[in-house]
């Protein structure tokens, strides 16, 4: 009797190799999908926070992003990222495909802006700048100086000058205190950095002093070569007790009423921050100076002068005596003619400052 052959395992065979084919078709299909170019706009996309995949893949999709939602989330959930998203705002490559687009989101790379605070800045400018950065949330807008360093931390303590000088960068949701407290914090290390390693028999009692004095090197020059001379004269005369006379000190006390003009009455008038009238240094930083601005008020050049007068193109020409001095001024500033009657003598003889 012939026996009967069972076609159970050629059809269980045959419907295996079937739904593997199917299962390749699937696999080649999302593969492609994937790793093909999505031809993003140049827009931005942003991801809330507790936003899903399966929300941000349909944003993407309504948006025109993307075709479908689908391979983005099974992307997802097949690579176990499915709740890995980092809140943020997202701009992503033309040519980015959908691997690259769910690396860049779970990795958390966000656009990033940039804050440049720059060297001589004073604290409203400083303010001004933050009140202005684009995507940058403000919570210190109408704030008194003090209420702005309690938020920071430090209600004691005056502003001016407090804030390192640098490019930061932020993304959309960081804060203005955010960026304040991280140029606090800058400028309290390097400024502690370059105390302890200062020279020696400085005429300096405190950090706060030489922040003060770096202030002022960095409103009498912006010649990088000049600025440890330029603390050598300022050095020199708080060792003999002479008055500094610098006009930046001037102008910062003037305030609003400054016009752009510093006169012979406003050196005559007195107020905590004019030089001229006042001995020593101002009880505050007259503006944010920089690392260079530091490392000169700390190690200040090896120097007899004591006076400075500008000789044009932003430099100076340095003098010992009130003769070398006069000379130069006559010089520089007086182009060879003599001194009238009621000139001011002390800013054109006696004042290392330059005219503003």
């Amino acid at each position: 009797m012939a026996r009967k052959v069972s076609t159970y395992p050629r059809l269980r065979r045959a419907v295996f190799a079937g739904f593997v084919g199917i299962l390749a078709v699937i696999g080649a299909l999302l593969y492609w999908s994937w790793h093909r170019p999505l031809n993003l706009s140049d827009e931005t996309y942003v991801v809330k926070p507790g936003t899903t995949l399966r929300g941000f893949a349909n944003m993407l999709r309504d948006r025109g992003a993307i075709a479908e939602s689908y391979s983005l989330v099974w992307l997802g959930h097949l690579t176990g990222r499915a709740r890995q998203l980092k809140a943020g705002e997202y701009r992503f490559s033309s040519k980015t495909n959908t691997v690259e687009l769910l690396n860049q989101v779970v990795a958390g790379r966000v656009i990033k802006y940039q804050l440049v605070l720059v060297e001589g800045w004073t604290f409203q400018q400083v303010m001004n700048a933050l009140q202005s950065a684009p995507k940058l949330t403000s919570t210190l807008a109408g704030l008194a100086p003090t209420e702005v360093m309690s938020r920071i931390g430090y209600p004691d303590l005056p502003p001016e000058g407090r804030f390192f000088p640098d490019t930061y960068q932020y993304s959309q949701g960081h804060t203005d205190l955010h960026i304040l407290t991280s140029a606090f914090e800058r400028m309290q290390v390097t400024l502690r950095q370059e105390w302890q390693s200062r020279s020696g028999n400085l005429p300096l009692r405190s950090m706060d002093e030489a922040l003060i004095l770096a202030s002022i090197v960095e409103k009498e020059t912006g010649q990088a070569d000049e600025r440890d001379l330029i603390a050598g004269v300022f050095v020199n005369r708080l060792r003999k007790g002479m008055r500094l006379q610098s006009d930046p000190t001037v102008i910062y006390g003037l305030g609003e009423r400054f016009d752009g003009n510093l006169r012979l009455e406003d050196l005559r008038a007195d107020t905590p921050y004019n030089t001229y009238t006042r001995s020593g240094l101002p009880p505050t930083p007259i503006a944010m100076p920089g690392r260079e601005s530091l490392v000169a008020a700390l190690h200040p050049a090896d120097t007899a002068a004591l006076y400075f007068v500008a000789s044009g193109g932003g430099s100076h020409v340095f003098s010992s005596t009130l003769e070398e001095h006069n000379a130069a001024v006559a010089k520089y500033q007086l182009r060879g003619r003599p001194r009238s009657a009621d000139s001011n003598s002390d800013r054109k003889a006696g004042a290392p400052g330059k005219n503003p």
